[in-house]
């Protein structure tokens, strides 16, 4: 049997899975500092609710019948099943509503390189405001992020759709590709696409000559006010996603240390919601790359060195011992320590040599005349000291070195 994950899927062992707890946790922090509630969504949905509503993208739907013979998607995206979840729940909800999400979605993507068939991705999104004021808010948040986390400079490029006016989104769609491809790759596809060169031509140069309109120089206010420094935030005519249903400000954020890697996109998608609640409701918000965030913060040493372990390991001398040391690790864990008990009462020199392999930095053994005398000793496994101990004065050591 083949027991690789398939392809485009990934396992994470413990060191890597605590690094992305990490982060996971952090952003759960940030978002819910600036006033957003978590919500989480189902992992299948219907497929109508994503046909029609992504764009050229639908190749890549996981889709299939269920077992009632359904059509059925895997989690394309997280905005298009808030959008449902605002059509369903529009009568309960408190408007504005901020929510964040932190889940897995699914695309048939071909896997390379930080593009993955799973991928965590983190949402922030504000409904019920159809101003500028939300996408601001929301973008500063986009900027906040990566200044919580410890980067050094993040940059957001910002632009709006509505100032594309009546091109074509086939168009729309090459020309998010121009930082990567260049006018010429851009104007190639467009031909591609069935647009004449001249016409290809002339749309590249409309939208490289495009300024700021009221709500671009609102928000760009909006950011400075804030306090961010001017060279966090810029106009960028030739930001333009690639997703069908943005409208108004888009936005997208980079981080120039790391190669001007893209790590997080928005737009205001008014008309989506609306399809879905049947009401001009408003949303406007961001889907933040996880995995890009965090290579991007491996990459400038911004991952703290987490020790995907115990503090601590209780042995278990012998088995007329093994109540003792239940005890010990009971009154550790009611201490806030983390603890693991080894589970069996082998030979003292292999359970040394699992907290050696594991990292553990700490080992605790209570022989019989431990027990006679109430205390424990302890076992410094990187200097090998040890000292005997009360678990009391255990707790007390161990909370005055954290």
């Amino acid at each position: 049997m083949n027991t690789q994950p398939l392809k485009g899927f990934r396992d994470f062992l413990p060191k890597e899975a605590a690094k992305r707890k990490w982060l996971r946790d952090k952003l759960a922090a940030i978002c819910e500092s600036w006033g957003f509630s978590p919500l989480e969504t189902p992992t299948l949905e219907p497929l109508e609710i994503f046909t029609g509503a992504i764009g050229e993208d639908e190749k890549l739907f996981f889709k299939f019948k269920d077992q009632g013979n359904r059509d059925v998607a895997l989690r394309y995206d997280q905005t298009v099943p808030t959008c449902r979840v605002i059509a369903e729940y529009q009568n309960t909800l408190t408007f504005p509503f901020k929510r964040y999400q932190i889940q897995p979605a699914f695309r048939a993507e071909k896997p390379q390189k930080g593009r993955y068939r799973e991928f965590t991705q983190v949402d922030a999104d504000i409904f019920g405001v159809k101003t500028p004021d939300a996408d601001a808010e929301t973008i500063a948040l986009s900027l906040d992020i990566y200044k919580q986390l410890g980067f050094p400079r993040a940059l957001v490029r910002i632009n709006s759709r509505s100032l594309f006016g009546d091109m074509p989104y086939e168009a729309i769609v090459s020309i998010d590709k121009i930082k990567k491809i260049g006018d010429d790759g851009v104007l190639a596809e467009m031909e591609k696409k069935g647009i004449p060169l001249e016409k290809a031509k002339e749309y590249v140069s409309y939208v490289k000559n495009l300024k700021p309109n009221e709500e671009l120089t609102f928000i760009l206010d909006y950011l400075k006010n804030y306090g961010f420094p001017d060279d966090w935030y810029v106009f960028d005519p030739t930001i333009a996603r690639s997703f069908s249903y943005s409208m108004g400000p888009i936005w997208e954020v980079e981080i120039p240390d790391v190669g001007a890697l893209s790590v997080l996109g928005g737009e205001r998608y008014d008309g989506l919601v609306e399809k879905l609640a049947g009401r001009d409701i408003g949303g406007t918000g961001f889907g933040l790359g996880f995995d890009r965030t965090l290579e991007a913060a491996d990459t400038l040493g911004l991952t703290p060195n987490i020790a995907a372990t115990s503090q601590l390991l209780v042995t278990i001398f012998s088995p007329e011992t093994r109540a003792w040391s239940q005890q010990i690790a009971k009154q550790l864990r009611e201490a806030n320590c983390s603890v693991d008990l080894y589970p069996t009462s082998d030979k003292l020199e292999k359970q040394l040599k699992y907290a050696d392999r594991k990292g553990i930095p700490y080992v605790i053994i209570a022989g019989p005349e431990e027990v006679a005398k109430n205390v424990v000793k302890l076992k410094n496994m990187e200097t090998k000291e040890q000292e005997e101990l009360t678990v009391d004065a255990i707790v007390d050591k161990l909370t005055a070195a954290s």
